[in-house]
């Protein structure tokens, strides 16, 4: 495709008119097709549709009123914030707070084309505004109608742009399920191996508790909100549990001050602690910091005496626990505590032997880590490569839909 003629080439001079959106689709609530019922089920064939990121709400059995838009498809629209989805298959849905768009005349309007161009719309939302966006908004937007006065050509140039765009979509997904499989492989094959190195069962080891490999346990404070002294400026890490992820820690969002430090209940943990979530939906989680930091009390670290133990063997120990750690939550929140972890038990080879036993848990760490890893580097990798190709697509879709624009449509 050439990057400066392809539209040009593709228009061959012919005029392009500008219209509304409101004059080319047809804007309608799904009324008649709403499911009455809540009883979902995967088993079911006919998924129930929402707006938003949801979408999807669940599979229904309902076989009447539903919206055969396998053979005649639509754009489901969310008038609150201008999102939109192609629908080419039947459905039901949740509420008529779902719009759907359909072509005013499809033997002039190519509904794919308009969905094409919809996403290259900016949404011009406000923070806060919720008004309708069709009726406020988007029915006034303009959309290039390539040689208006020749229905059977124009089609002919909005399929040959659909067909490009789908192939670029079709590209994107492939890619992305390719990489989503291979992460999820390799995520099988560490998990495999995990158990495998982790399962004593039989063979020399002893169980003890945390708490006996443990030299010191520390907790954290946070310094009182709302005070500039305790936060503008700082430049001492200050760990906050949603960042308490079952990975190294070398950085912090988030710094505090020396005063701040001082008058509260923070302070100074020694790098290669093994840290625990103790608190509320982060419950369980683990990571090790990477750097000397401080905490927020929702983190309980354990400075691991490396003449029992390896800082590392003990992080992935309590990773591979993470469910078993977060049952022992107590409370509404399910918060756990000093006690309650280092309590907790873990297997220790030749315990009687500490050099053969610190050697065991070193091979048992070098493999685990190697796993971990290819695996981190996978998952950071994922998004940052669905990314690039989602941001190569959009280069040539709006290089597809770079029309000339007349005075009003600018």
């Amino acid at each position: 495709m050439s990057q400066l003629n392809y539209l040009e080439k593709l228009l061959d001079g012919v005029e392009v008119e500008w219209k509304d959106l409101g004059d080319v689709t047809q804007y309608e609530q799904p009324t008649k097709y709403l499911v009455k019922t809540k009883n979902y089920d995967d088993s079911f064939e006919t998924p129930v549709l929402t707006a938003g990121k949801t979408f999807i709400l669940g599979y229904t059995d309902e076989i009447g009123g539903i919206n055969r838009a396998s053979e005649d498809p639509v754009i489901i629209f969310d008038d609150f914030t201008t999102a939109n989805k192609w629908v080419d298959f039947d459905f039901k849905a949740k509420s008529s707070a779902m719009k759907m768009i359909k072509s005013s005349d499809e033997s002039k309007f190519m509904l794919k084309y308009v969905y094409y161009w919809m996403n290259t719309l900016p949404s011009d939302l406000i923070d806060g505004d919720h008004k309708r966006q069709w009726i406020s908004n988007y029915c006034a937007k303009k959309i290039p109608i390539p040689c208006p006065n020749n229905p059977e050509k124009s089609l002919a140039i909005q399929a040959e742009i659909v067909r490009i765009l789908d192939a670029f979509t079709a590209m994107t997904a492939e890619l992305t399920a390719e990489l989503t499989a291979e992460l999820n492989m390799r995520k099988k094959q560490y998990n495999y191996y995990r158990d495998q190195l982790l399962s004593f069962e039989e063979g020399d080891f002893e169980w003890m508790t945390l708490g006996d490999v443990t030299k010191k346990w520390y907790s954290g404070g946070t310094p009182t909100a709302g005070k500039p002294e305790f936060y503008e400026g700082g430049n001492i890490p200050w760990l906050r549990t949603q960042e308490v992820k079952f990975s190294d820690v070398s950085e912090t969002e988030v710094f505090i001050t020396p005063a701040a430090l001082k008058n509260s209940s923070a302070k100074w943990i020694p790098e290669n602690c093994v840290i625990i979530a103790i608190s509320g939906a982060t419950a369980g989680r683990t990571a090790i910091n990477k750097i000397p930091l401080t905490t927020n009390q929702h983190c309980g670290c354990l400075e691991i005496d490396d003449k029992k133990a390896l800082y590392r063997y003990v992080f992935h120990w309590v990773s591979f626990n993470y469910e078993n750690i977060k049952a022992l939550g107590q409370g509404a929140r399910g918060d756990l505590n000093s006690t309650i972890i280092k309590n907790f038990r873990l297997p220790v080879p030749y315990a009687n032997d500490p050099e053969k036993s610190l050697a065991e848990q070193a091979r048992i760490v070098a493999i685990l880590d190697k796993f971990d890893t290819l695996t981190t580097s996978l998952q950071e990798g994922l998004p940052r490569e669905i990314e690039l190709r989602q941001k190569q697509y959009e280069y040539y879709r709006d290089l597809l839909l770079s029309f000339p624009k007349s005075d009003e449509a600018a």
